[in-house]
């Protein structure tokens, strides 16, 4: 098995931050394949959003949450399918009622098993983690738009169309300015795009552009990322800037019948020298490659 060169990726309830009155997160600490975990509480229920990779990281969290919620109703959400986010939803199985929209319904249906053997390949740290893992049906699916009253706080489960993923979906906390927004935005890295033809061609770069303008556009005051710090609206900013410098380069480069190795050497460089600090450069040549592939000729 391939050897895998991180940190394992285990939730640890450490440094939990408050970013307003009954509302937490569990930061993933810069540790890979660890998503950043929300704790959303209203007076009669309280929203878990993410379950960390596999049953026992879950167990961690579902610990966590029965006990912060202490009598109230727990509820679960994912901001989509992928394992680190969804993968754990079987613990919560008879504890919380596992809610989401029914894009991310259909690709843990149906593209579940397939992602599960792709990560477990990743190496020894996330095989283990991921033992035992039985995709979670989920309890209540809607459509587009889900206002979950948890008793004096609403939150808004909205989601957003084809982006990072086919069924992105954002939790949005209204009277705390808060929002959750999976990986669609990351903090202190390149954007993920998970683009592997022809087994997943899902992602789209000019469609998640479109998203951030609207999710820029909804004025968060605090904006939690799939991975890396919170943040505030500029986490949004960069990620979409990223996604237009991105696109206009390579388009660029395609109008003017460059080859894709070509145009991928010439824009990664352009990108690193823009961005040095940012982690996870292996996204950006399948962004490119994405991007290729959704050029648009002018006529």
């Amino acid at each position: 098995m391939a050897e895998y060169p991180f940190p394992e990726p285990v939730v640890r309830i450490t440094d939990v931050r408050e970013l307003a009155r009954d509302l937490v997160v569990i930061p993933n600490q810069g540790v890979q394949l660890v998503p950043n975990i929300g704790i959303i509480g209203g007076t009669h229920s309280v929203l878990v959003v993410e379950t960390g990779m596999g049953p026992r990281n879950a167990e961690t969290v579902l610990k966590f949450a029965a006990d912060y919620a202490g009598d109230r109703k727990l509820y679960l959400t994912t901001t989509h399918f992928h394992p680190e986010h969804a993968f754990g939803a079987q613990a919560f199985t008879g504890f919380a009622t596992f809610l989401i929209n029914r894009a991310q319904a259909e690709d843990l249906a149906t593209k579940g098993a397939g992602y599960l053997d792709m990560f477990a390949g990743l190496g020894e740290p996330v095989a283990r983690q991921l033992e035992g893992v039985e995709l979670a049906i989920p309890d209540v699916v809607y459509d587009n738009s889900y206002d979950l009253d948890l008793g004096g706080r609403m939150v808004q489960l909205r989601a957003t169309g084809r982006a990072h993923s086919k069924g992105d979906q954002v939790i949005t906390v209204p009277d705390a300015g808060v929002m959750f927004t999976g990986d669609l935005v990351e903090a202190g890295q390149f954007a993920i795009f998970p683009w592997f033809p022809p087994h997943d061609t899902d992602v789209s770069g000019i469609r998640w552009i479109a998203v951030m303008d609207r999710l820029a556009a909804a004025d968060p005051q605090v904006v939690v990322p799939g991975h890396g710090d919170i943040g505030g609206p500029q986490l949004l900013a960069d990620v979409r800037d990223y996604l237009q410098l991105l696109r206009d380069e390579t388009w660029a480069r395609r109008d003017s019948a460059m080859s894709e190795e070509t145009i991928t050497e010439e824009v990664t460089a352009l990108i690193i020298e823009r961005h040095p600090e940012w982690a996870g450069r292996e996204w950006i040549e399948r962004g490119i490659g994405c991007l290729c592939a959704e050029h648009v000729v002018d006529p």
